[in-house]
């Protein structure tokens, strides 16, 4: 069995420029400037939570929690008018699931910015479960998102194949023992490239489930001496 197991932002859908847009208001609503330059390659895959506490020093997750809905509130707001997808995953999330494939979903995000993902895209009901930030104790690169959407769908990390867009997704992937495809959707094709990364693309219109996953199985046995 093969499983594929997705980000969301930035992977399946293109919001990772609202984010941005969403954090530049949300940090200028307390009279602090949003750092651009950086930001992506050192949060991207963290949880909200996570931030929070980075940014504004310790809380309770009540607070923290708050402080969560709050940013990502600004973000549905924004984002919900030019919701898109990456272009091309319905068609390839239908062609994987015909072929016998699983699918799920691994994101840092809350279970707000879940429910807003999964209520717009139209192939949602083809996910087998999503896993969302709220619920693992670390976000990414701590390999738990990833790991529990393997346990929910019954599959082993060696049979799971990762879909992600940023780095510390990709370092989670690895941690987690999974091989993955690099979305090149918010960063380069060198700043994904790891041993375990199998191909790199742009957008879903050209790629090939069974063709991912036959070079999954190929590449299996050399990265295993390479972890």
């Amino acid at each position: 069995m093969t499983a594929f197991i997705f980000d969301i932002d930035g992977t399946i859908i293109d919001s990772m420029p609202t984010h941005e847009a969403s954090w530049d208001v949300f940090f200028g609503r307390r009279g602090r400037s949003f750092e651009r330059a950086g930001f992506f390659h050192g949060t991207a895959g963290r949880t909200g939570v996570e931030l929070m506490r980075e940014y504004f020093g310790p809380m309770s997750d009540a607070a923290a929690f708050a402080l969560v809905d709050e940013k990502e509130s600004i973000y549905r707001e924004r984002f919900g008018p030019v919701f898109r997808e990456v272009d091309g995953f319905s068609a390839f999330a239908k062609s994987a699931h015909a072929a016998g494939y699983k699918l799920a979903c691994a994101t840092a995000g809350d279970a707000g910015n879940v429910a807003f993902a999964m209520e717009r895209l139209a192939v949602s009901h083809l996910f087998a479960t999503v896993v969302g930030g709220h619920e693992v104790a670390h976000g990414k690169p701590a390999p738990d998102l990833f790991l529990l959407a393997a346990q929910r769908i019954g599959a082993a990390p060696e049979e799971c194949i990762v879909f992600e867009d940023a780095p510390l997704g990709i370092e989670g992937a690895r941690r987690a023992g999974m091989l993955a495809v690099a979305l090149t959707t918010s960063a380069s094709a060198a700043e994904l490239a790891a041993p375990h990364v199998i191909a790199a693309i742009a957008d879903y219109r050209t790629a090939d489930a069974v063709s991912i996953a036959t070079l999954a199985a190929t590449r299996r046995a050399q990265w295993g001496a390479l972890a």
